[in-house]
């Protein structure tokens, strides 16, 4: 699959400490064994001229408090507390000062986030998402990019999950209803 480098960009979906690094509250295998593949295509990526985003997922301790229904602490236990370690990107993957970080505090990284504005604003019709969790945030990030007409194409080799099965159910959602799966080595930069 051939991008234009001008109107692409790779969305590297939460890899942080709390979820791909082995003391995270949140810990997956799977997301740990994502960082090398994210790595080489973020830097396959930059060699191209194509545009960076990380997200990072990042609760403030009262977020939840005195909601109605929607509490994460309640369903996960606290992770990724504002201001904690758990909420640094993992080591092995380069942030640089060009690249866009996106603080989210839900599964959805354009959900009250500068993300759309930005791609928007630089002409970004492509979105090349990897990262973790396949089921949670990095399907949600890719239906809303859909939602929004940019073409989300899921990466499955550099997508991290709990189970395979997780894994598996969101490519195939995504799949039959808003993007595209691909594998690191079908995506070329041109």
């Amino acid at each position: 699959m051939e991008l234009d480098p001008d109107a692409a960009a790779i969305v590297v979906v939460d890899m942080q400490n709390g979820f791909a690094h082995p003391d995270g509250s949140l810990y997956a295998p799977g997301s740990e064994a994502a960082i090398e593949p994210i790595a080489e295509l973020v830097d396959r990526a930059r060699d191209a001229g194509a545009r960076v985003v990380y997200t990072r997922d990042v609760h403030p301790p009262e977020q939840f408090e005195g909601n109605h229904y929607y509490d994460e602490f309640e369903r996960w236990g606290e992770h990724v507390v504002e201001g904690s370690w758990e909420t640094e990107i993992v080591d092995g993957l380069d942030v640089r000062e060009e690249d866009l970080v996106v603080e989210k505090h839900t599964y959805d990284a354009f959900h009250e986030t500068q993300l759309d504005g930005w791609l928007s604003a630089r002409g970004v019709d492509d979105l090349v998402l990897c990262g973790t969790l396949a089921n949670v945030c990095v399907l949600h990030t890719g239906g809303s990019a859909g939602l929004r007409d940019y073409r989300p194409l899921l990466v499955e080799d550099a997508i991290g999950a709990i189970e395979d099965d997780h894994k598996e159910y969101a490519l195939e959602h995504a799949d039959w209803l808003f993007g595209e799966i691909v594998d690191r080595e079908d995506v070329e930069f041109v």
